[in-house]
Protein backbone atom coordinates (compact mmCIF):
# COMPACT_ATOMS: atom_id res chain seq x y z
CA UNK A 1 0.00 0.00 0.00
CA UNK A 2 2.64 2.25 0.92
CA UNK A 3 4.28 1.80 -2.43
CA UNK A 4 1.31 2.74 -4.59
CA UNK A 5 0.70 6.20 -2.32
CA UNK A 6 4.79 7.05 -3.12
CA UNK A 7 3.95 5.86 -7.15
CA UNK A 8 0.81 8.13 -7.00
CA UNK A 9 2.98 11.14 -4.87
CA UNK A 10 5.39 11.21 -8.26
CA UNK A 11 2.70 10.67 -10.96
CA UNK A 12 1.40 13.95 -9.30
CA UNK A 13 4.14 15.84 -8.94
CA UNK A 14 5.18 14.89 -12.74
CA UNK A 15 1.95 15.63 -13.92
CA UNK A 16 2.45 19.31 -12.16
CA UNK A 17 5.52 19.94 -13.18
CA UNK A 18 4.71 18.81 -17.05
CA UNK A 19 1.71 20.76 -17.04
CA UNK A 20 3.67 24.16 -15.56
CA UNK A 21 6.03 23.76 -18.48
CA UNK A 22 2.86 23.10 -21.25
CA UNK A 23 1.61 26.61 -19.72
CA UNK A 24 4.81 28.15 -20.62
CA UNK A 25 5.32 26.93 -24.21
CA UNK A 26 1.24 27.64 -24.64
CA UNK A 27 1.94 31.27 -23.83
CA UNK A 28 5.06 31.09 -25.79
CA UNK A 29 3.44 30.59 -28.97
CA UNK A 30 0.16 33.11 -28.31
CA UNK A 31 3.23 35.66 -27.88
CA UNK A 32 4.62 34.60 -31.07
CA UNK A 33 1.05 34.24 -32.46
CA UNK A 34 0.10 37.71 -31.15
CA UNK A 35 3.29 39.26 -33.05
CA UNK A 36 2.34 37.39 -35.87
CA UNK A 37 -1.01 38.77 -36.33
CA UNK A 38 0.34 42.39 -35.31
CA UNK A 39 2.83 41.76 -38.54
CA UNK A 40 0.23 41.45 -40.78
CA UNK A 41 -2.18 44.26 -39.38
CA UNK A 42 1.01 46.51 -40.28
CA UNK A 43 0.76 44.75 -44.02
CA UNK A 44 -2.16 45.46 -44.28
CA UNK A 45 -2.48 48.76 -43.11
CA UNK A 46 0.18 49.55 -45.09
CA UNK A 47 -1.46 48.01 -48.73
CA UNK A 48 -5.00 49.65 -47.97
CA UNK A 49 -2.56 53.03 -47.84
CA UNK A 50 -0.91 52.14 -51.49
CA UNK A 51 -4.40 50.89 -52.97
CA UNK A 52 -3.14 47.97 -54.48
CA UNK A 53 -5.09 45.13 -55.78
CA UNK A 54 -7.35 43.47 -53.99
CA UNK A 55 -6.21 40.19 -54.35
CA UNK A 56 -3.22 41.02 -52.62
CA UNK A 57 -5.26 42.80 -49.82
CA UNK A 58 -7.82 39.49 -49.56
CA UNK A 59 -4.35 37.19 -49.47
CA UNK A 60 -3.02 39.02 -46.46
CA UNK A 61 -6.97 39.17 -44.48
CA UNK A 62 -6.82 35.30 -45.01
CA UNK A 63 -3.43 34.75 -43.61
CA UNK A 64 -4.42 36.63 -40.48
CA UNK A 65 -8.06 34.97 -40.03
CA UNK A 66 -6.00 31.64 -39.98
CA UNK A 67 -4.11 33.06 -37.45
CA UNK A 68 -6.74 34.30 -35.35
CA UNK A 69 -7.85 30.65 -35.72
CA UNK A 70 -4.65 29.30 -34.37
CA UNK A 71 -4.60 31.58 -31.24
CA UNK A 72 -7.61 30.90 -30.50
CA UNK A 73 -6.86 27.09 -30.73
CA UNK A 74 -3.92 28.22 -28.60
CA UNK A 75 -6.13 29.40 -25.80
CA UNK A 76 -8.98 27.10 -25.92
CA UNK A 77 -5.31 24.45 -25.32
CA UNK A 78 -4.15 26.95 -22.10
CA UNK A 79 -8.00 27.20 -20.96
CA UNK A 80 -8.06 23.02 -20.99
CA UNK A 81 -4.52 22.50 -19.07
CA UNK A 82 -5.64 25.47 -16.71
CA UNK A 83 -8.76 23.67 -16.16
CA UNK A 84 -6.75 20.11 -15.42
CA UNK A 85 -4.55 21.67 -13.33
CA UNK A 86 -7.42 23.37 -10.96
CA UNK A 87 -8.98 19.65 -10.90
CA UNK A 88 -5.58 18.62 -9.58
CA UNK A 89 -5.26 21.33 -6.76
CA UNK A 90 -9.22 21.20 -5.76
CA UNK A 91 -8.51 17.09 -5.18
CA UNK A 92 -5.32 18.02 -3.15
CA UNK A 93 -7.97 20.66 -1.37
CA UNK A 94 -10.31 17.73 -1.14
CA UNK A 95 -7.55 15.35 0.60
CA UNK A 96 -5.91 17.97 3.31
CA UNK A 97 -8.87 19.40 4.43
CA UNK A 98 -10.03 15.54 5.52
CA UNK A 99 -6.32 14.97 6.73
CA UNK A 100 -6.76 18.11 8.70
CA UNK A 101 -10.37 17.38 10.07
CA UNK A 102 -8.71 13.97 11.24
CA UNK A 103 -5.83 15.54 12.93
CA UNK A 104 -8.03 18.39 14.52
CA UNK A 105 -10.03 15.48 16.32
CA UNK A 106 -7.01 13.28 17.44
CA UNK A 107 -5.26 16.08 18.59
CA UNK A 108 -8.95 17.16 20.37
CA UNK A 109 -8.85 13.75 22.05
CA UNK A 110 -5.50 14.02 23.16
CA UNK A 111 -6.38 17.32 24.56
CA UNK A 112 -9.06 16.07 26.62
CA UNK A 113 -6.95 13.33 27.87
CA UNK A 114 -4.02 15.63 29.39
CA UNK A 115 -7.00 17.91 30.86
CA UNK A 116 -8.19 14.81 32.90
CA UNK A 117 -4.75 13.67 33.77
CA UNK A 118 -3.07 16.79 34.15
CA UNK A 119 -2.60 17.24 37.81
CA UNK A 120 1.43 16.35 38.46
CA UNK A 121 0.74 14.27 41.71
CA UNK A 122 -1.43 12.08 39.55
CA UNK A 123 1.81 12.05 36.96
CA UNK A 124 3.82 11.36 39.82
CA UNK A 125 1.89 8.47 41.36
CA UNK A 126 2.02 6.98 37.81
CA UNK A 127 5.33 6.89 38.38
CA UNK A 128 5.64 6.01 42.11
CA UNK A 129 2.64 3.00 41.47
CA UNK A 130 5.47 1.02 39.11
CA UNK A 131 6.16 -2.63 40.61
CA UNK A 132 9.98 -2.29 39.84
CA UNK A 133 12.47 0.49 38.72
CA UNK A 134 11.97 -1.09 34.49
CA UNK A 135 8.67 -0.88 34.82
CA UNK A 136 8.81 3.38 36.29
CA UNK A 137 11.31 3.90 33.26
CA UNK A 138 9.16 2.26 30.85
CA UNK A 139 6.07 4.81 31.84
CA UNK A 140 8.66 7.51 32.06
CA UNK A 141 9.75 6.99 28.34
CA UNK A 142 5.81 6.65 27.72
CA UNK A 143 4.84 10.17 29.30
CA UNK A 144 7.70 11.88 27.43
CA UNK A 145 7.10 10.27 23.90
CA UNK A 146 3.47 10.97 24.43
CA UNK A 147 4.16 14.61 24.75
CA UNK A 148 6.53 14.65 21.94
CA UNK A 149 3.86 12.93 20.02
CA UNK A 150 1.70 15.95 21.11
CA UNK A 151 3.90 18.17 20.10
CA UNK A 152 4.22 16.48 16.64
CA UNK A 153 0.51 16.81 16.22
CA UNK A 154 0.20 20.42 16.95
CA UNK A 155 2.89 20.81 14.28
CA UNK A 156 1.44 18.99 11.49
CA UNK A 157 -1.75 20.90 11.87
CA UNK A 158 0.52 24.13 11.36
CA UNK A 159 2.10 22.79 8.36
CA UNK A 160 -1.16 21.11 6.78
CA UNK A 161 -3.00 24.36 7.51
CA UNK A 162 -0.21 25.91 5.74
CA UNK A 163 -0.76 23.71 2.55
CA UNK A 164 -4.30 24.17 2.62
CA UNK A 165 -3.86 27.70 2.40
CA UNK A 166 -0.94 27.89 -0.08
CA UNK A 167 -3.64 25.59 -2.72
CA UNK A 168 -6.53 27.81 -1.70
CA UNK A 169 -3.96 30.71 -2.83
CA UNK A 170 -2.89 28.85 -6.02
CA UNK A 171 -6.49 27.88 -6.66
CA UNK A 172 -7.90 31.70 -6.72
CA UNK A 173 -4.91 32.82 -8.91
CA UNK A 174 -6.19 30.11 -11.13
CA UNK A 175 -9.81 30.99 -11.47
CA UNK A 176 -8.48 34.42 -12.29
CA UNK A 177 -6.54 33.36 -15.43
CA UNK A 178 -9.45 30.99 -16.22
CA UNK A 179 -11.72 34.03 -16.45
CA UNK A 180 -9.00 36.13 -18.40
CA UNK A 181 -8.86 33.06 -20.73
CA UNK A 182 -12.27 33.00 -21.40
CA UNK A 183 -12.62 37.16 -21.94
CA UNK A 184 -9.21 36.70 -24.01
CA UNK A 185 -10.77 33.86 -25.94
CA UNK A 186 -14.28 35.97 -26.64
CA UNK A 187 -12.57 39.19 -27.81
CA UNK A 188 -10.88 37.25 -30.53
CA UNK A 189 -13.84 35.16 -31.67
CA UNK A 190 -15.51 38.81 -31.65
CA UNK A 191 -12.24 39.78 -33.86
CA UNK A 192 -12.25 36.70 -36.25
CA UNK A 193 -16.21 37.38 -37.45
CA UNK A 194 -15.92 40.78 -38.07
CA UNK A 195 -12.30 39.68 -39.95
CA UNK A 196 -14.58 36.96 -42.12
CA UNK A 197 -16.90 39.21 -42.71
CA UNK A 198 -14.68 42.36 -44.60
CA UNK A 199 -13.08 39.22 -45.61
CA UNK A 200 -16.31 37.80 -47.42
CA UNK A 201 -16.93 41.58 -48.79
CA UNK A 202 -14.00 41.68 -50.37
CA UNK A 203 -14.45 38.33 -52.28
CA UNK A 204 -17.94 39.50 -53.24
CA UNK A 205 -16.61 42.76 -54.47
CA UNK A 206 -13.66 40.36 -57.20
CA UNK A 207 -16.07 38.08 -58.24
CA UNK A 208 -17.67 40.74 -60.98
CA UNK A 209 -14.36 40.59 -62.20
CA UNK A 210 -13.38 37.29 -62.13
CA UNK A 211 -11.98 36.46 -65.11
CA UNK A 212 -9.57 38.88 -65.32
CA UNK A 213 -8.75 37.78 -61.57
CA UNK A 214 -8.35 34.10 -62.62
CA UNK A 215 -5.79 34.85 -65.69
CA UNK A 216 -4.45 36.79 -63.37
CA UNK A 217 -3.97 33.83 -61.05
CA UNK A 218 -3.04 31.09 -64.18
CA UNK A 219 -0.13 33.66 -65.41
CA UNK A 220 1.98 33.09 -61.34
CA UNK A 221 1.25 29.74 -61.28
CA UNK A 222 2.93 29.40 -65.04
CA UNK A 223 5.86 31.73 -63.78
CA UNK A 224 5.85 29.21 -60.72
CA UNK A 225 5.81 26.06 -62.76
CA UNK A 226 8.74 27.85 -65.41
CA UNK A 227 11.11 29.04 -62.23
CA UNK A 228 10.40 24.78 -61.16
CA UNK A 229 11.25 23.92 -64.31
CA UNK A 230 14.93 25.65 -64.37
CA UNK A 231 15.62 24.68 -60.31
CA UNK A 232 15.10 21.01 -60.84
CA UNK A 233 17.75 21.47 -64.23
CA UNK A 234 20.03 22.58 -61.76
CA UNK A 235 19.78 19.94 -59.73
CA UNK A 236 20.13 17.11 -62.28
CA UNK A 237 22.84 19.22 -63.62
CA UNK A 238 24.56 19.01 -59.86
CA UNK A 239 23.54 15.27 -60.19
CA UNK A 240 25.56 14.61 -63.21
CA UNK A 241 28.61 16.59 -62.11
CA UNK A 242 28.78 14.85 -58.85
CA UNK A 243 28.51 11.77 -60.14
CA UNK A 244 30.64 12.70 -62.87
CA UNK A 245 33.54 13.33 -60.56
CA UNK A 246 32.97 9.87 -58.59
CA UNK A 247 33.01 7.63 -61.96
CA UNK A 248 36.49 9.57 -62.69
CA UNK A 249 37.92 8.98 -58.93
CA UNK A 250 36.33 4.99 -59.16
CA UNK A 251 38.83 5.17 -62.26
CA UNK A 252 41.59 6.37 -61.13
CA UNK A 253 41.88 4.47 -57.87
CA UNK A 254 40.55 0.92 -59.35
CA UNK A 255 41.66 1.91 -63.19
CA UNK A 256 42.13 -2.20 -63.77
CA UNK A 257 38.52 -3.13 -62.01
CA UNK A 258 36.78 -0.20 -63.17
CA UNK A 259 34.84 -1.17 -66.60
CA UNK A 260 33.62 1.63 -68.82
CA UNK A 261 29.93 0.43 -68.07
CA UNK A 262 30.22 0.61 -64.53
CA UNK A 263 31.65 4.01 -64.99
CA UNK A 264 28.66 5.02 -67.42
CA UNK A 265 26.00 3.57 -64.98
CA UNK A 266 27.52 5.80 -62.28
CA UNK A 267 27.50 8.89 -64.44
CA UNK A 268 23.76 8.54 -65.89
CA UNK A 269 22.61 7.59 -62.53
CA UNK A 270 19.06 9.83 -61.58
CA UNK A 271 20.68 10.55 -58.01
CA UNK A 272 24.26 10.98 -56.70
CA UNK A 273 26.10 8.21 -56.14
CA UNK A 274 27.35 8.84 -52.64
CA UNK A 275 31.09 8.86 -51.56
CA UNK A 276 31.84 8.00 -48.23
CA UNK A 277 32.38 11.65 -47.26
CA UNK A 278 29.48 12.91 -49.11
CA UNK A 279 27.08 10.01 -47.25
CA UNK A 280 28.42 11.79 -43.99
CA UNK A 281 27.11 14.83 -45.00
CA UNK A 282 24.15 13.70 -46.26
CA UNK A 283 23.23 11.58 -43.32
CA UNK A 284 24.03 14.47 -41.03
CA UNK A 285 21.47 16.49 -42.54
CA UNK A 286 18.81 13.81 -42.16
CA UNK A 287 19.64 13.27 -38.34
CA UNK A 288 18.46 16.92 -38.32
CA UNK A 289 15.09 16.56 -39.91
CA UNK A 290 12.30 18.74 -37.68
CA UNK A 291 15.08 20.40 -36.36
CA UNK A 292 16.41 23.01 -39.26
CA UNK A 293 15.92 26.93 -38.33
CA UNK A 294 13.78 28.60 -40.36
CA UNK A 295 15.36 30.40 -43.59
CA UNK A 296 14.47 33.73 -42.29
CA UNK A 297 14.67 34.77 -38.13
CA UNK A 298 11.06 35.54 -38.11
CA UNK A 299 8.44 35.30 -40.10
CA UNK A 300 4.66 33.27 -40.89
CA UNK A 301 3.73 30.69 -43.07
CA UNK A 302 1.59 32.03 -46.59
CA UNK A 303 2.03 29.11 -48.83
CA UNK A 304 2.30 25.54 -47.76
CA UNK A 305 3.72 22.80 -49.77
CA UNK A 306 2.01 20.57 -52.30
CA UNK A 307 -1.82 20.61 -53.69
CA UNK A 308 -4.30 23.34 -52.27
CA UNK A 309 -7.29 24.85 -53.51
CA UNK A 310 -6.70 28.88 -54.25
CA UNK A 311 -7.61 31.01 -51.31
CA UNK A 312 -10.35 32.84 -53.61
CA UNK A 313 -11.33 30.84 -55.74
CA UNK A 314 -11.84 27.09 -55.00
CA UNK A 315 -12.40 26.20 -58.33
CA UNK A 316 -8.27 26.39 -58.97
CA UNK A 317 -5.72 24.39 -57.36
CA UNK A 318 -2.92 26.06 -56.30
CA UNK A 319 0.85 23.95 -56.60
CA UNK A 320 3.85 25.35 -54.22
CA UNK A 321 6.91 23.39 -54.30
CA UNK A 322 8.22 24.50 -51.57
CA UNK A 323 6.71 26.84 -48.59
CA UNK A 324 6.14 30.22 -48.78
CA UNK A 325 7.37 32.29 -45.86
CA UNK A 326 6.51 35.98 -45.63
CA UNK A 327 8.94 38.02 -43.07
CA UNK A 328 10.14 41.58 -42.66
CA UNK A 329 11.27 44.07 -44.80
CA UNK A 330 15.18 44.00 -45.91
CA UNK A 331 15.54 40.40 -43.90
CA UNK A 332 18.10 38.15 -44.37
CA UNK A 333 17.82 34.83 -45.80
CA UNK A 334 19.88 32.36 -43.81
CA UNK A 335 21.64 28.70 -44.26
CA UNK A 336 19.17 26.17 -42.82
CA UNK A 337 22.02 23.92 -42.14
CA UNK A 338 26.03 23.74 -43.07
CA UNK A 339 27.36 22.95 -46.72
CA UNK A 340 28.16 24.45 -49.89
CA UNK A 341 26.87 26.29 -52.72
CA UNK A 342 26.48 24.79 -55.71
CA UNK A 343 24.84 27.44 -58.05
CA UNK A 344 23.68 31.06 -57.61
CA UNK A 345 21.27 31.77 -60.80
CA UNK A 346 18.93 34.75 -61.40
CA UNK A 347 15.59 33.31 -62.11
CA UNK A 348 13.76 36.18 -63.39
CA UNK A 349 15.04 39.77 -63.82
CA UNK A 350 14.05 40.47 -60.31
CA UNK A 351 14.08 37.05 -58.54
CA UNK A 352 17.36 35.55 -57.30
CA UNK A 353 18.06 32.05 -55.90
CA UNK A 354 20.64 29.82 -53.75
CA UNK A 355 21.40 26.46 -54.11
CA UNK A 356 23.21 25.01 -51.44
CA UNK A 357 24.24 21.09 -51.51
CA UNK A 358 24.12 18.58 -48.46
CA UNK A 359 25.52 15.54 -49.78
CA UNK A 360 22.70 14.49 -51.90
CA UNK A 361 20.39 16.76 -50.28
CA UNK A 362 19.47 20.55 -52.36
CA UNK A 363 18.35 23.07 -50.01
CA UNK A 364 17.24 26.42 -52.52
CA UNK A 365 16.52 30.09 -51.22
CA UNK A 366 14.37 31.76 -53.76
CA UNK A 367 13.21 35.65 -54.34
CA UNK A 368 16.18 36.95 -52.63
CA UNK A 369 17.03 40.67 -54.11
CA UNK A 370 20.97 40.36 -53.38
CA UNK A 371 23.32 37.40 -52.53
CA UNK A 372 26.15 37.92 -49.69
CA UNK A 373 27.86 33.82 -51.08
CA UNK A 374 29.70 32.66 -53.82
CA UNK A 375 29.80 29.43 -55.97
CA UNK A 376 31.51 26.70 -53.97
CA UNK A 377 31.31 28.86 -50.49
CA UNK A 378 31.40 26.35 -47.90
CA UNK A 379 28.43 27.76 -45.54
CA UNK A 380 26.92 27.21 -41.83
CA UNK A 381 24.19 27.04 -40.13
CA UNK A 382 22.41 30.14 -39.56
CA UNK A 383 24.69 31.80 -41.88
CA UNK A 384 23.65 35.23 -43.86
CA UNK A 385 23.12 34.28 -47.27
CA UNK A 386 21.34 37.17 -49.43
CA UNK A 387 18.87 39.41 -48.87
CA UNK A 388 14.78 38.76 -49.41
CA UNK A 389 13.12 41.02 -51.85
CA UNK A 390 10.26 42.88 -51.52
CA UNK A 391 7.55 42.98 -54.04
CA UNK A 392 7.06 46.83 -55.30
CA UNK A 393 3.42 45.75 -56.31
CA UNK A 394 1.99 44.04 -53.23
CA UNK A 395 4.23 45.18 -50.58
CA UNK A 396 5.16 41.75 -49.54
CA UNK A 397 8.57 40.64 -48.40
CA UNK A 398 7.88 36.55 -49.19
CA UNK A 399 10.80 34.21 -49.45
CA UNK A 400 10.35 30.71 -51.42
CA UNK A 401 12.52 27.48 -49.56
CA UNK A 402 12.52 24.57 -50.99
CA UNK A 403 14.58 20.75 -49.97
CA UNK A 404 14.81 17.93 -52.22
CA UNK A 405 16.97 15.17 -52.08
CA UNK A 406 18.55 14.18 -55.21
CA UNK A 407 15.17 15.37 -57.63
CA UNK A 408 12.61 14.51 -54.80
CA UNK A 409 10.86 17.52 -53.57
CA UNK A 410 10.50 17.37 -49.72
CA UNK A 411 7.70 18.88 -47.56
CA UNK A 412 9.57 21.68 -45.59
CA UNK A 413 7.63 21.40 -42.69
CA UNK A 414 8.72 18.16 -42.11
CA UNK A 415 12.19 19.18 -41.84
CA UNK A 416 12.18 22.94 -39.87
CA UNK A 417 11.42 23.08 -36.52
CA UNK A 418 8.35 24.58 -34.95
CA UNK A 419 6.56 24.61 -38.73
Amino acid sequence: MPKIIVALFFLFVSAVGWSQVDQEKLEQRKAQIQEEIREKERLLESQNQKQKSVTTIIAQQLEKIKLREKLINTTEKQAKLLKNNMYINQLEINKLNRELTDLKADYAKMIVKSYKSRSEQSRAMFLLSSKNFLQAYKRAQYMKQYANYRRAQGEQIKKKQSELANYNGKLEVQKTEKQKLVEEQQKEREKLEQEKQEQEKLVNSIKKDKKKTIAEIKKKQQESRNIDRQIDKLIRAAIAEANKKTAAANLKANPKTTTAEETKKTETATKIVLTPEAKLVSDNFKANKGKLPWPVEKGTVSLRFGDQPHPLISSLTVHCSGVEITTDKEASARAVYSGTVYSIQRLSPVNMAVMIQHGDFFTVYQNLSSVSVNKGDKVSTKQNIGRVRTNTDTGKTVIKFMISQNTSYQNPASWLFNM
